[in-house]
């Protein structure tokens, strides 16, 4: 009898747990593996929330998301609405940066059901004396669940239901009827069925700078004067440079002591001479690692005051995290366990096979590095995070363990929840948005091998619609000290000014390396390389030189900074041009009345003549209406009447046309 008893109790637990969950809840849109991994956000910009909620029957049901900084903390509600086949929504916002929390909640409004069913039968004509009573004992039990009401809804019910009682059929229907009394039952009404997702899902909010964001790389040591070796103080005197064409990013590749065991020479080669730098990914020698200054770029007070003046021009510094060392770093002494060695004792170079590093060796994360090396490169970070330092782009993260980054960026931003971290990887699909998940800010992408007008609009249209909107957050760069694309090198300066715009205008981050705006490509022939690449000498930079494009470059930073549509990466729109080598795309941001239009020519070579259609129906408007439109390339006004229209874009003039809509109702400054 007693095992009877036990059993039955057994089953009444199991019914009265599964019971609790009346309704149900799927296809949540910012769970990323089941709740494993947080959905990024940026913290003050609201963001749209969704979830498919639903329950048995034909009751009305409520919905909202719960918001909260740490699990068990205060919450912050948002009621979701409507909108179609049991998919509702919610607008919400993180107030600041951080890791947050949310979850899903949901419950059986009777008193909706009960208006909405009674109004059916008064148009019916039907009698009604019952259901008004039933209307006024769920007036009476949300007074009497109603402990937590604040003094005035409390009063309200208190005064409604005295009305009630005191009132006539006619009297009753009026007062239960009426919009006041929905409002507050809507309020006050206790949550019949009241139903938990059943997880917090981690939410990482970031600042502005992690979403929206235009970099300019350059190596300082390029940047002396007359051929001589560049230090932080001929950087400062060109800070105005860079911010006059429009960038908040001033990004340096490694700028640490660089070794001199296998140093490489000019191209690459293998012999270095007396003079030669070396490339700066080989990091470490008697000066100090990675905690350690170049000496001839300056000291470390030097860097700090670097820091502090670009602030003054609107600019962060960032800096290359390359976990890596040359054969002379001094951790190489002092802890020679994270390091491979070979049989016949010598230490194992980095290769990629047939590739050779020579000047480089890679740490081990595991076996006796576990976790003093861990522990070391989190304080690396936090080193230069206190001399100023909030981004950092990462070299080659697929090539060390996931858990590593995962512990030390949670670490890092646990301490500094304003820091960003680019993950510099191109690899596979599935390792770069893996990298993603486990904490990466922004990620770098296939946009610089992506040139067809179909390549883009499926690679764009993946990364704007799909689940990793809510993780991935690309940062298109054009160029890089490591990638001469082939289009570059192949397509003259009607090709640069291409690919200006599409990084920029496709894309919320985007950067490009020093020499582009000049429309540098001189390559290593067969390679997408560049020749005489600064990654192994000294460069001098004539950047006023013919031919640059640095008007298109102030142009298009000032359109991204000056209209909201752009902030956001998520609301990109293709729209139809009539030719497969024209590029037409929308940014929409309807609350700031910021409607964008591009045309892109992708053919660097010839003048395209195209038709296309302005998209009057996303502003509820026929084919044959008429709308405002401003040349943002000119400032002129003028009107489009109609859909369809046409358009001519001459690579050797301009390659691209970018326009504003002004749709009635919207703002006109």
């Amino acid at each position: 009898m007693a095992a009877a008893g036990k059993s039955q109790a057994n089953a009444i637990d199991a019914v009265m747990t599964i019971a609790r969950n009346r309704i149900a809840f799927e296809g949540v849109s910012h769970e990323i593996d089941g709740g494993r991994f947080a959905a990024k956000v940026i913290a003050g910009r609201d963001f749209t929330f969704e979830a498919d909620v639903f329950g048995d029957g034909h009751d009305r049901i409520r919905a909202a998301v719960q918001l909260r900084a740490d699990r068990g903390g205060p919450v912050t509600e948002a009621e979701m609405r409507h909108l179609v086949n049991d998919r509702w929504a919610a607008e919400i916002s993180v107030p600041e940066p951080g890791l947050w929390w949310l979850t899903l909640i949901a419950w059986r409004d009777l008193f909706a059901t009960w208006h909405e069913d009674t109004a059916k039968k008064i148009a019916a004509g039907q009698r009604v004396s019952l259901e008004l009573e039933e209307g006024r004992r769920l007036v009476a039990e949300a007074l009497d669940a109603g402990a937590a009401l604040k003094a005035r809804p409390k009063k309200a019910l208190t005064q409604l239901l005295a009305r009630l009682e005191d009132a006539d059929d006619a009297g009753r229907q009026s007062l239960l009827m009426s919009d006041e009394t929905r409002t507050l039952m809507r309020e006050t009404g206790p949550r019949t069925n009241l139903s938990q997702y059943g997880r917090d899902l981690p939410l990482r909010a970031d600042r502005d700078a992690a979403g929206f964001s235009a970099w300019y790389e350059m190596m300082p040591r390029s940047w002396g004067a007359d051929g001589s070796h560049g230090t932080f103080d001929d950087v400062i005197d060109r800070l105005d440079y860079v911010r006059d064409l429009g960038f908040d990013v001033l990004y340096f590749p490694p700028i640490h002591p660089i070794g001199r065991t296998n140093r490489k020479g000019p191209n690459n080669s293998l012999t270095a001479g007396p003079d030669d730098p070396g490339s700066p990914y080989a990091i470490g020698a008697q000066e100090g690692g990675h905690k350690a200054i170049h000496p001839d770029l300056g000291t470390l007070e030097d860097f700090d005051r670097l820091v502090a003046a670009a602030a003054d021009h609107g600019l962060e510094i960032a800096l290359d995290f390359a976990i890596q060392c040359s054969p002379d770093h001094p951790w190489i002494k002092e802890h020679p366990k994270w390091f491979d060695w070979r049989p016949d004792g010598s230490i194992k170079f980095a290769e990629n096979p047939p590739k050779k590093y020579e000047d480089i060796v890679n740490v081990h994360f595991y076996r006796d590095a576990l976790p003093s090396l861990w522990l070391e490169l989190r304080d690396v970070v936090l080193f230069w995070v206190a001399h100023g330092v909030k981004i950092f782009r990462v070299d080659n993260p697929h090539t060390k363990p996931f858990p590593f980054w995962e512990w030390m960026i949670a670490e890092v931003q646990a301490r500094h929840p304003d820091t960003i971290f680019l993950a510099e990887a191109f690899t596979r699909p599935k390792v770069m948005k893996r990298l993603a998940k486990i904490g990466f800010t922004q990620s770098y992408s296939y946009f610089t091998w992506r040139h067809s007008k179909a390549e883009l609009t499926e690679y764009l249209t993946e990364l704007t619609r799909e689940e990793c909107r809510h993780y991935m957050r690309p940062n298109f760069f054009a160029n890089t000290p490591d990638i001469n694309p082939y289009f570059l090198q192949t397509s003259g300066r009607p090709g640069f000014r291409t690919r200006l715009v599409l990084a920029a205008t496709l894309a919320g981050n985007y950067g490009i390396y020093n020499g582009f705006e000049i429309c540098e490509g001189r390559p290593v022939p067969g390679k997408e390389e560049y020749l005489d690449s600064e990654k192994y000498q000294l460069r001098q930079w004539d950047f006023g030189q013919p031919g640059h494009i640095k008007d298109d470059i102030r142009l298009i930073n000032r359109i991204r900074a000056e209209h909201p549509a752009m902030r956001d990466f998520t609301n990109l729109r293709f729209f139809p041009a009539h030719d497969d080598d024209v590029l037409y795309y929308g940014r929409f941001d309807k609350d700031a009345d910021s409607f964008l239009l591009f045309h892109v020519n992708l053919d660097p070579r010839a003048p395209r003549e195209f038709g296309f259609e302005v998209p009057l129906w996303e502003f509820g408007l026929p084919d044959s209406a008429s709308i405002e439109v401003q040349d943002l390339l000119q400032g002129n006004r003028f009107t489009w009447h109609g859909k369809d229209h046409t358009l001519t874009l001459d690579p050797d003039t301009r390659p691209y046309a970018i326009w504003r809509l002004f749709p009635p109702g919207a703002a006109r400054a």
